[in-house]
């Protein structure tokens, strides 16, 4: 069932919404902020704590709307607004607030006055009256609400994130304006939510594979009961970006079933790199396609277009389980084996991105101030390609084949994971049935190639080598 407005809110938003939108500004106002103006007036009408419905919207986003586009869980805009077969949250913005969801999805304050609006519908069906809602703690079961969590320990999650920002203040800068709120010491009622399990402080050590790691299951049918490294070996580490927040990701993995099933073993925050494990090891995450019987999946809080979710703590963090995992089940730790959801043969996906910085995480996991390669295949055959199989070298490399739909193009190159930085004996080569051979050899810090050439249609032969270890393919990827 929707929320709805109770009587004084409705009449507010009937009647007063004009007044508040077209008051003019005296002349000797400063410029203007179309951001701060935004919340400032979304949380007039609905008689929401501004500094409140600030830091919700920064929990959530960073403020971020990412161009109309939806995160992993459907959600859009700032507020992140959830459309999905589960949560509708924009369809009852939509209803509250008389806009349209085209708008609702990309203009940033029609966005802000649909949270705004949610928020007060979940504080109605509570039953804040006019007097309670002055109190932003007491609107704590309010954002657990909004947050639209699987379990009440993952509601609890969430609104405590949103409730230690308040504490520690918010800045954000966007092309929109600059937004502030100053740090405030808010008591949080919790109500019930008291009562549920805290993730941030409770472990479950029979349940987790890191011992630094919560545990929040997720739903059956996002993941394949199964019993590796026994029946399947372990030997990939894929990082992802989640496309969401903390608490919104670990909600997604524990709701179900649904029509694309998807989780991942580990889930790391942004704020101070906080692991929450939701498959066991042994089992199959769905979350890397063609590497999902061989692989380990963790995913990071954020969004692949902005760096500001990829701080110290995260990789750092991050980086500590990777090594565990690689050390429990003999993994390389070099960009051969610990790779990209975007590397993954045959994956549709862009993450982590390229405000991922791979030579900074992965001197976290070795150890080692020289770090791992920075390049991946993607970086040097170029937008459009994707890789579509590879080959390890041994310890020395990996070999990768990439295709290009859009031009037809096919490109390999090796990949160095030892003696990075330093010039040594590597080589990759294509030939297109029908076609000369074309190679690159030679000393190199890196990587060898890239080669492209065109092969829609058509059978292709590829391979490389670093150093002592080869790889030559038949004739294959006809077509």
């Amino acid at each position: 069932m929707k929320a709805r407005l109770r009587r004084s809110a409705a009449l507010l938003a009937g009647s007063l919404v004009p007044l508040v939108l077209l008051a003019g500004r005296p002349a000797s106002a400063a410029p203007p902020d179309p951001l701060a103006d935004a919340f400032t007036r979304a949380a007039a009408t609905y008689e929401v704590p501004r500094d409140l419905l600030v830091t919700l919207g920064y929990a959530e986003t960073r403020l971020d709307g990412h161009g109309g586009e939806p995160s992993a869980s459907g959600g859009y805009g700032m507020m992140h607004l959830v459309s999905n077969p589960t949560v509708h949250s924009l369809e009852q913005a939509a209803q509250l607030t008389g806009q349209p969801v085209s708008a609702l999805k990309t203009d940033d304050a029609a966005n802000i006055a649909g949270g705004a609006a949610v928020l007060r519908a979940h504080a109605d069906a509570l039953g804040l009256d006019t007097a309670t809602r002055e109190d932003a703690g007491k609107w704590y079961p309010a954002v657990a609400r909004y947050g639209n969590a699987s379990s009440p320990q993952v509601a609890r999650l969430y609104a405590d994130t949103v409730y230690e920002l308040l504490a520690s203040g918010v800045r954000a800068t966007t092309p929109n304006g600059t937004v502030t709120v100053r740090p405030q010491a808010v008591r949080p009622d919790r109500g019930a939510y008291a009562k549920a399990p805290d993730l941030d402080r409770t472990f479950a050590a029979a349940a987790v594979d890191y011992p630094s790691a919560h545990w929040a299951p997720a739903h059956s049918t996002n993941y394949a009961v199964s019993n590796r490294p026994s029946d399947d070996a372990i030997d990939r580490i894929v990082i992802h970006v989640a496309q969401g927040s903390y608490a919104g990701t670990i909600s997604w993995f524990q709701t179900g079933p649904r029509a694309n099933p998807t989780s991942a073993h580990y889930v790391v925050r942004s704020s101070d790199g906080d692991v929450t494990q939701t498959v066991r090891e042994k089992d199959r995450a769905f979350h890397a396609g063609s590497y999902n019987r061989r692989s380990i999946g963790i995913e990071h809080e954020g969004f692949v277009d902005n760096a500001s979710w990829f701080t110290d703590a995260m990789y750092r963090s991050s980086a500590a389980l990777t090594r565990a995992i690689a050390d429990r089940y003999g993994i390389p730790k070099d960009r051969a084996h610990i790779v990209g959801h975007v590397e993954v043969p045959g994956a549709d996906h862009t993450d982590p991105g390229p405000n991922w910085n791979w030579t900074r995480y992965m001197q976290f996991v070795t150890g080692d101030t020289g770090g791992g390669n920075p390049h991946t295949p993607q970086s040097v055959c170029g937008s459009g390609y994707n890789v579509i199989d590879s080959a390890a070298l041994g310890s020395a490399g990996t070999v990768y084949l990439l295709y290009n739909g859009s031009n037809g193009q096919n490109c390999v190159t090796t990949i160095k994971s030892s003696s990075i930085g330093t010039a040594t004996a590597t080589s990759a080569y294509l030939e297109v049935q029908g076609s000369t051979r074309v190679t690159d050899s030679g000393n190199f810090a890196y990587y060898a190639g890239p080669i492209r050439a065109s092969g829609a249609g058509k059978c292709v032969k590829w391979g490389g080598k670093a150093g002592s270890t080869g790889y030559d393919s038949p004739f294959e990827h006809c077509g």
